[in-house]
């Protein structure tokens, strides 16, 4: 796997801080993306949470997330949780170690009692010491939040810079791009009472009980106003894989208002498919979308290759971020009507942004939101394994074409790739074994790559041309 070391530098650590008439929750901010361009220690909102114990369980159980892997323990890598500032909201972020968890904890406008809410993308440091403090919150302690240092404590400082050291692992990156993808194929399937949503989410096995790990995915279907569990997939249904990844949850059950679950269409033949569990809280929301399988991270489910192997998705992207301004929910049809573009480009170019962290997906809403990701984002598709192995098929002049049919040759090996019902299909190992769910196959991404490249050059040279492979890949 590869990685990169990231460097988290904070002026100090973030801290509760106790006074007598009530506390301040500091959260520090390492270098982030404003409008302004790059801050080292951007400052987002200074004011009151107005339901401090829940904001407190919130940011715990997005913490609880990043701090685990649900596959396959290992000592955690931790990275500290991202927050992005939309003017009206506060996201917190996070995966897990895994890569098959993605957490978001959304504080809304009317749960911030303050200044202006800012717009921008940091880390924020989570330690040791202030997930304890974060414990001890209770329900009436007034609360002043602060998510950044204020401009004096900036100016003012001249003490040594807090700094954390973390290998950031390339599949991590990817998982952000690949969630957006995916959550964007959902829909809302069960909406269950607070009531409900307890007795159902405290029936779930939890990690490290007797009851174990989970073997398979689960399925549920809405019954009443529960769920009913089903041995297979029906139309309705939702996926409930690795259930016991959702006891992160645990933590604010108590404060629940409801449970809100997403996922994508299925039939009676589905595969495992991600879903998302969403908790209301007053004033928040709080999200764990889990991949198809424990076994699976969200960073190999393909859904942004096709976007990343259009050239012409390089130049619309390039457009549309510039008519982005931290929007809390990106309207297509508006981008499409400033940018000139068609929403179908739109849509393509939203989801190569998502590969630079630079959009993610509010299921609640149904609609993508903009942040800058405080990483070197661009590793994501720069080392995605089978969009180079794609681009070396076709450098090695491994692809032939002939109408709705492509063969593409390694060394002796050959494989046909067909064009039905708007996709590709390949005769590959890869294809029989996944059959397009988890994106296309590094022949399929070859061959679309050269047809796209041919129906932009003059249609007489064109036909027919034939290459063979020179070597391995």
């Amino acid at each position: 796997m590869t990685q990169a070391a990231q460097t988290y530098a904070y002026l100090r650590p973030s801290a509760v801080h106790r006074t007598a008439e009530g506390g301040t929750l500091s959260l520090q901010t390492s270098g982030g993306t404003t409008p302004a361009g790059g801050v080292a220690h951007p400052s987002f909102f200074q004011g009151f949470l107005t339901s401090p114990q829940i904001a407190a369980a919130g940011l715990l159980c997005v913490a609880d997330v990043a701090a685990a892997r649900y596959y396959q323990p290992l000592p955690p890598i931790s990275l500290d949780p991202v927050v992005t500032a939309n003017g009206d909201r506060l996201r917190f972020e996070s995966f897990s170690g895994c890569c098959g968890v993605y957490a978001r904890l959304d504080i809304l406008g009317d749960a911030l009692d303050g200044d202006d809410i800012g717009h921008g993308t940091t880390n924020v440091d989570v330690n040791i010491p202030l997930r304890e403090a974060l414990t001890r919150v209770g329900p009436t302690d007034p609360m002043h939040l602060e998510v950044g240092p204020d401009e004096l404590a900036v100016t003012t400082f001249d003490g040594p810079v807090i700094e954390k050291k973390v290998p950031l692992p390339d599949r991590w990156l990817r998982g952000f791009a690949e969630t957006q993808v995916i959550a964007s194929g959902f829909d809302l399937r069960a909406e269950l009472s607070a009531a409900e949503a307890v007795r159902f989410l405290r029936s779930l096995p939890r990690p490290g009980t007797s009851r174990g790990a989970s073997r398979g995915a689960r399925w549920v279907v809405p019954a009443g106003r529960s769920l009913r569990a089903t041995a297979r997939p029906v139309p309705g249904a939702v996926c409930l894989p690795g259930p016991e990844r959702l006891a992160a949850l645990a933590r604010v059950l108590r404060h629940a208002t409801g449970l809100r679950i997403y996922g994508p269409t299925v039939t009676a033949g589905s595969s495992p498919v991600a879903s998302a569990w969403e908790v209301r809280l007053p004033g928040m929301r709080l999200t764990l979308t889990l991949s198809p399988d424990t076994a699976r991270g969200f960073s190999g489910e393909g859904g942004v290759l096709d976007a990343l192997a259009a050239e012409e998705s390089a130049e619309d992207a390039d457009l549309v971020s510039v008519l982005l301004a931290w929007d809390p929910a990106i309207d297509i049809a508006d981008l499409a009507a400033q940018s000139g573009l068609t929403p179908q480009r739109v849509g393509a170019a939203l989801t190569r942004l998502g590969t630079a962290g630079s959009i993610g997906y509010d299921v609640a809403q149904a609609a993508y939101f903009h942040r800058e990701l405080p990483y070197d984002t661009g590793r994501a598709e720069r080392h995605n394994p089978r969009l180079r192995a794609a681009h070396a098929l076709v450098e090695a002049g491994a692809v032939r074409l002939d109408g709705e049919m492509a063969t593409v040759t390694v060394d002796e090996h050959i494989h046909r790739v067909r064009s039905a019902e708007g996709r590709l299909t390949c005769t590959c190992r890869w294809w029989a074994e996944y059959r397009g769910g988890r994106g296309p196959c590094k022949h399929a991404l070859a061959v679309r790559i050269v047809s796209r490249a041919a129906s932009r050059r003059p249609i007489a040279a064109e036909q027919n041309t034939t290459i063979t492979s020179t070597g391995a890949i």
